[in-house]
């Protein structure tokens, strides 16, 4: 079963929900688009991870702010061509600059919450939530899990760490996958793990080889790959099945 459906309290946000077939209940994961917003691509990402036994609500977190359709994949291609890439790095500094304010930080998680209360009352949900997110989502999924006690594990693709003071708060396990080339992150790794060892945290994080940013995004080509891809897939069930119950 896949839908969109509308969440509310007090403002309404847009998620596309998928779920198997079936008067089961099963454990839910709340899945974090990347900078483009709830595309084809997390759609079919939403349903993939249903197909596995999940209740899964990908929220379009985007919806009604300044960053709706303000990025694109083609302003992406744009500063990857020496030609094009000043021009459009502007664009995107522009673009991306409402990001940067605490209250969208602070809306983004009210979001989140949201969700993460909507699965409480769902009939379908077993109770055990999850949260999972690529590039802006994997940052995103750091942060709810510093933010929501109840949470049962957090997934990130190649997020941005939260900051060490917020750490503490993690109260689930947490399993993170990065590209070795995506010098940004990587260069910041050792931080984490120790703050993460510091504060006596279940983290786990895997680095592909010769991999850079957004290698799980099969709609991207000069980005993907598939064995760190497919092999990211299945440590994240394992990991997912292993703690929502």
């Amino acid at each position: 079963m896949e839908k969109m459906v509308e969440i509310s309290n007090s403002i309404t946000l847009p998620a596309f929900l998928a779920s198997p077939e079936g008067k089961d209940t099963y454990p839910g994961i709340i899945l974090i688009h990347e900078i483009w917003g709830l595309d084809d691509h997390i759609k079919d990402v939403t349903k993939r991870y249903a197909k596995e036994g999940y209740v899964v609500l990908a929220p379009d977190l985007f919806a009604g702010t300044p960053i709706e359709n303000a990025v694109s994949p083609s302003l992406f291609a744009e500063m990857g061509d020496p030609a094009k890439r000043d021009e459009a790095q502007k664009k995107m500094r522009a673009a991306l600059a409402p990001m940067q304010s605490p209250e969208f930080a602070k809306d983004m998680i009210h979001k989140l919450q949201m969700c993460f209360s909507y699965f409480e009352k769902q009939e379908k949900c077993n109770g055990a939530i999850g949260v999972l997110g690529f590039c802006f989502g994997g940052s995103y999924s750091f942060a709810l899990a510093t933010t929501q006690p109840k949470l049962k594990a957090a997934v990130s693709f190649y997020g941005q760490a939260p900051e060490a003071d917020k750490i503490e708060a993690i109260n689930c396990p947490v399993l993170a996958f990065y590209g070795e080339q995506d010098t940004n992150l990587i260069d910041h790794l050792d931080e984490l793990k120790n703050n993460m060892k510091k504060y006596k945290k279940e983290f786990e994080s895997v680095v592909y080889p010769n991999t850079g940013h957004a290698f799980f995004n099969d709609s991207n080509r000069n980005r993907y790959n598939k064995e760190a891809s497919d092999d990211a897939w299945k440590k994240s069930l394992a990991f997912l099945s292993k703690n929502l119950k």
